[in-house]
């Protein structure tokens, strides 16, 4: 149920007065494991917070703290017990992408050094909160040509048109791309951003944002065999028939 992720207010019989007691939602880093097994119901009680980064409830707002960011996992949609997720919630998504299989050195020394402890447990801490809080506004300050904003404007404009696609990708899925290419800039050691950024990022940003025209046909996810699907082709077609800024 929704109260179960965002929280609930309990009466306090000895103070005669409602208590907010906040749900799982209310932490710095959200793992939602296996989300589309989630009723939509549940999964629609995400939008608000993963947008506005606050809570409602009973009239009353509640703010998040910074940082503030969801990690999901999902099932392919043919599984049994599992809800497509709306297209508004996917477009709250940075970035979508398939893990897969690990390769096969990396799996070879998993199953040769795994043992009974949980590796998990001995992780350390890499940043703090302090300091991931200032790498994302560092985002923001990124230098972003105003041909790389007509290249990535670009693409995006071709989702909307494009006849193999029903839906292209809105207004905030080009925010989100702009932001994307940004911080890829950073990891990437610049502090401007080239036509590669758009690029490299176009599939993982957009392709769960456009909707392949046809009843059955796919949202940017990948298929068993590891081959793309249909909107992640034509991301890729999409990029080929763009003129990349030189």
């Amino acid at each position: 149920m929704p109260s179960e992720l965002l929280g609930v207010n309990v009466y306090n019989s000895a103070e005669r007065r409602f208590e907010f007691r906040p749900g799982p939602v209310f932490t710095h880093v959200l793992v939602a494991d296996e989300i589309n097994r989630a009723t939509p119901k549940t999964q629609s009680a995400l939008l608000e917070v993963m947008s506005e980064r606050q809570v409602s409830i009973d009239g009353v707002t509640h703010l998040l703290e910074e940082p503030f960011t969801v990690i999901a996992t999902q099932n392919p949609d043919d599984m049994a017990g599992t809800y497509p997720l709306p297209d508004s919630q996917l477009d709250r998504f940075l970035l979508r992408t398939a893990v897969g299989y690990p390769a096969v050195e990396v799996e070879k020394r998993i199953l040769a050094t795994r043992g009974g402890a949980e590796p998990v447990e001995h992780i350390q801490q890499a940043v703090t909160l302090a300091q991931l809080v200032e790498a994302q506004r560092e985002v923001d300050a990124v230098v972003v040509d105003d041909a790389i904003i007509d290249y990535a404007h670009a693409i995006v404009r071709t989702t909307r048109a494009h006849d193999s696609l029903s839906q292209g990708v809105s207004t905030r899925g080009a925010l989100a791309f702009l932001k994307a290419v940004r911080a890829r800039a950073i990891v990437m050691g610049r502090s401007y951003v080239i036509p590669d950024d758009v690029s490299e990022l176009a599939v993982p940003v957009l392709a769960h944002r456009v909707r392949v025209s046809g009843a059955e046909a796919g949202v940017g996810q990948w298929t068993g065999d590891g081959r793309r699907d249909d909107a992640s082709r034509i991301i890729q077609e999409i990029l080929q028939r763009t003129d990349v800024p030189l």
